[in-house]
C-alpha cells in the first residue's frame, strides 16, 4: 500500500489518487517475513525504519539510526516527497537484479548490508519510478542500527545534493487556416513565477497568488498542489506558474505584483486569436476546475487551452512535458539526471478558415448594435470558411446558439412539399391576410392567387402555413433530417444541429411549416441548409482537418434533382423580386431574408441564409437588422 502526499493530487486523467497508510504496515511487515531466516536479528530494525519511512513516522524511522544528528536525518526523510511532489511512496525488502532474487540482508559479524526496493509515484504519467536501495547496519549495545547516508534515500545522491523534478514543457504547436498560416497574434504577455529557493514563506505566496485568481474571474488556482509543484522544483531555476496577456490581465497583474516572492518575466508570445476567437479559443492558467477537464500530466498554472479549439486540442496542441528527476545541488549546480520519462511532441491543428472569407465575414457583422453571428460553408465539401460572433460575450452562437428560423425554414418546407407533394415553383396557391390552422392564427400581407415562387419570394407566411396540410407531420421531420438538421454530424467542434419535433396536432405543423413553435436552428444548420440547397447534397460539416477519426462523421446525403431544381428556381426569384433583393450583387447570389417576431420573452431574430457559387452562409442578429445589405457588405467586401 502506498502513503499520499497531497490527497488532491490527481493522477493521469484526473481522477483523485488515495492510499491507506495504516494497511501499508501490514503489507510490508509480510514481505519482510519472507527469506529473512539468515539475519533474524537484524531484520527488525530494517523493518522498523522501512515502516516507520512510508507512513511518514520520521522521528520513529530515526530514532533507528546512528551516526548523524536525528532531527537532521527525520528531516532528510521528510522532504523525500515533498522533492518529489509524489503522489505515494512505497518500500520492500529485497530487490531484483538482472531477474534474479539477491540476499535481502547480508550480515558480516557486527555490520549487515540490507537491499529494499523504492517505488515513487510522481503521478505525471502512471509510470512510478522505482529504483533499488541500499542501507549498511551496525550492532552497536547488541542492537542493530541503519548507519545514516544520505544515500539510503537513493544510491547516487552526493553530500549536498537533494532531489528535485525538471518538467520541460514543449514550445505549443500552432493553430493554422486552410493555408497552413498561423491564426494567432503575438502578445506581449507576463510569465509570473517564482524562483522556489528565495521565497521566504511559499505557503504565503502561494495562497495568496491562490485568493487572487480566484477573483479574475472566480477560479482559482490550487495552493496545495502549488506548493508541491514549487517544493519539487529546482531550488534556483525560474518556475513559471501562469501566463498573463497584456492589457487583458493588467487589473490581475497589478494586484500579483504586490505579493511578495513573485517575479514577472515579459514575453512575446502567439496566444491572442487574430480572428475567430470565440471558435479558436483562449489560454489561460490551469487552475483547480480545469485541470478536472484536462487531467495529468498538466500541472496548477500550467498555461493551457481554456476554450474553443485551444481547449478541445489540448493535448494535442501542447503535447505531454518530459519529465526528469534530477540529483543536485542548492545552487541548481552538478544536476546528474536519475530517471526520466519522455513526453509527446506537440502537433499542429489545421483548420478549414479562409482569411479572406474570414475578413468579409468580420466586415458584414461590424457597427451593429445587436449580438449577431455567420457562418461560411462550402457546399461542395462541407468545410467551414469563416466563423464570426459579435457582441455575443464570448458564445460561439455562429455554432451552439438557438433560435427559431423563422421563414429561412421555408427552403426546408419547399423542398419537402416538391418531393413529397406533388407541388413545383409555378403551382398556384394563394396568400390570404390572414388564416387559422388548428387553432394557430398566421398573418401576411395578402397576395390573393400567385405562383408558389411568388409567394415565397414576398415571405408569405399564410401559403406555407396551409400548405402544411399536404404533408403529414413525420414527412417534415424526415425531410428536415435529409437538411442534416437534428442528426449528430460528428463535428470536433461543440455545435447545435437544429431541432425539429414531430407535430402535435395541425397547429403546430403549420408552425413547423414556417420555421416557428419548437424549430430551432443555428447559423450553422441554416448555413448547411443552404449549402444543400445549391449543391443538391448536404454534406457534414468541418472544421478541423486530420482530427475526426474515420466513421465518425455521417454521410453526405442527395436530395430528389427535381426538387433542388424548384428550390432553386424559387431562391432565385425571393434574390430577384423578393425579401432577398438587396443581397443580389451578381447574377448567381440566391437566398432569402427573414425576421423572427419576438414572443414568449424571445428576442427578435433576423435572418439571412443563401448562397453565392460555391459558398452558402447564413446571417442571424438578435435584433431587426436589413440582412439582406449585410449579405451584401459580405458578398462585395465593401459597404
Amino acid at each position: 500500500m502506498s502513503m499520499t502526499n497531497r490527497g488532491r493530487r490527481r493522477g493521469p486523467h484526473g481522477t483523485p489518487r488515495r492510499a491507506v497508510a495504516m494497511t501499508a504496515c501490514a503489507a510490508l511487515v509480510g514481505t519482510m517475513t519472507t527469506g529473512c531466516w539468515a539475519e533474524q536479528s537484524a531484520m527488525p530494525a530494517v523493518r522498523d525504519f522501512l515502516i516507520a519511512w512510508q507512513v511518514g513516522n520520521y522521528k520513529a524511522a530515526a530514532r533507528g539510526t546512528v551516526g548523524a544528528d536525528r532531527v537532521r536525518v527525520a528531516d532528510a526523510l521528510s522532504r523525500v516527497r515533498q522533492q518529489l511532489d509524489a503522489a505515494s511512496l512505497r518500500l520492500s525488502l529485497g530487490t531484483e537484479v538482472e531477474g534474479s532474487d539477491v540476499d535481502q540482508i547480508v550480515k558480516k559479524g557486527d555490520e549487515a548490508d540490507a537491499r529494499f526496493t523504492v517505488k515513487i509515484d510522481l503521478g505525471e504519467n502512471g509510470q512510478p519510478w522505482e529504483y533499488p536501495g541500499l542501507m549498511h547496519l551496525r550492532r552497536v549495545g547488541g542492537t542493530w542500527k541503519i548507519v545514516w547516508n544520505q544515500t539510503i534515500i537513493n544510491t547516487k545522491l552526493k553530500p549536498g545534493q537533494r532531489l528535485a523534478v525538471v518538467t520541460e514543457v514543449p514550445k505549443r504547436a500552432p493553430i493554422t487556416d486552410a493555408q497552413g498560416r498561423p491564426v494567432l497574434s503575438e502578445v506581449r504577455a507576463y510569465n509570473v513565477g517564482v524562483y522556489p529557493g528565495q521565497l521566504s514563506d511559499p505557503e504565503k505566496t502561494l495562497e495568496e497568488l491562490s485568493k487572487q485568481t480566484k477573483m479574475d474571474g472566480g477560479r482559482r488556482l490550487d495552493s496545495e498542489r502549488l506548493l508541491g509543484r514549487v517544493r519539487s522544483a529546482p531550488p534556483q531555476t525560474f518556475l513559471p506558474l501562469l501566463t498573463l496577456q497584456v492589457p487583458t490581465h493588467n487589473a490581475l497583474l497589478r494586484r500579483l505584483s504586490a505579493i511578495p516572492g513573485l517575479r514577472f518575466d515579459e514575453i512575446k508570445a502567439p496566444i491572442a486569436p487574430a480572428y475567430a476567437p470565440e471558435l479558436i479559443g483562449h489560454l489561460g492558467p490551469a487552475t483547480a476546475d480545469r485541470l478536472q477537464q484536462v487531467g495529468a500530466p498538466y500541472q496548477p498554472g500550467d498555461t493551457i487551452g481554456v476554450s474553443g479549439i485551444q481547449l478541445l486540442q489540448q493535448r494535442r496542441l501542447a503535447g505531454t512535458p518530459t519529465v526528469r528527476v534530477v540529483a543536485q545541488d542548492e545552487s541548481g549546480a552538478n544536476s546528474e539526471e536519475l530517471r526520466s520519462w519522455p513526453g509527446q511532441p506537440p502537433q499542429d491543428v489545421q483548420t478549414t478558415l479562409d482569411p479572406a472569407y474570414q475578413r468579409r465575414t468580420d466586415f458584414a457583422l461590424q457597427g451593429l448594435q445587436y449580438p449577431a453571428s455567420m457562418v461560411v460553408v462550402q457546399p461542395s465539401t462541407g468545410q467551414v470558411l469563416a466563423v464570426s460572433n459579435r457582441g455575443t460575450n464570448g458564445e460561439n452562437r455562429a455554432f451552439e446558439g438557438r433560435y427559431q428560423p423563422g421563414m429561412t425554414f421555408g427552403i426546408v418546407s419547399a423542398e419537402a412539399l416538391f418531393s413529397q407533394g406533388g407541388m413545383n415553383q409555378a403551382t398556384e396557391t394563394t396568400c390570404p391576410a390572414s388564416v387559422t390552422v388548428g387553432g394557430k392564427t398566421f398573418t401576411s400581407q395578402a397576395r390573393g392567387e400567385t405562383s408558389f415562387a411568388n409567394a415565397f419570394a414576398g415571405s408569405c407566411k399564410t401559403t406555407l402555413a396551409q400548405l402544411g396540410g399536404k404533408l403529414d407531420g413525420q414527412a417534415l421531420v424526415r425531410q428536415a433530417a435529409q437538411f442534416g438538421i437534428g442528426k449528430d454530424w460528428g463535428l470536433s467542434i461543440p455545435a447545435f444541429t437544429g431541432s425539429v419535433p414531430a407535430p402535435g396536432d395541425d397547429g403546430e405543423k403549420a408552425a413547423a411549416m414556417v420555421g416557428e413553435g419548437k424549430v430551432e436552428v443555428s447559423p450553422l444548420t441554416m448555413a448547411l441548409v443552404a449549402a444543400a440547397a445549391q449543391s443538391g447534397t448536404w454534406r457534414p460539416p468541418y472544421v478541423l482537418k486530420d482530427v475526426t477519426a474515420p466513421g465518425q462523421t455521417p454521410p453526405p446525403l442527395s436530395l430528389p434533382p427535381e426538387s433542388i431544381a424548384s428550390l432553386k428556381k424559387v431562391l432565385t426569384r425571393t434574390a430577384t423580386q423578393g425579401n432577398a433583393h438587396a443581397a443580389r450583387v451578381s447574377g448567381d447570389v440566391v437566398g432569402v431574408a427573414a425576421l423572427v417576431e419576438g414572443g414568449n420573452g424571445k428576442k427578435p431574430v433576423s435572418w439571412f441564409v443563401g448562397s453565392s457559387g460555391d459558398r452558402a452562409f447564413a446571417i442571424a442578429v438578435e435584433g431587426p437588422v436589413n440582412t439582406a445589405k449585410l449579405a451584401a457588405r459580405f458578398l462585395t467586401g465593401h459597404a
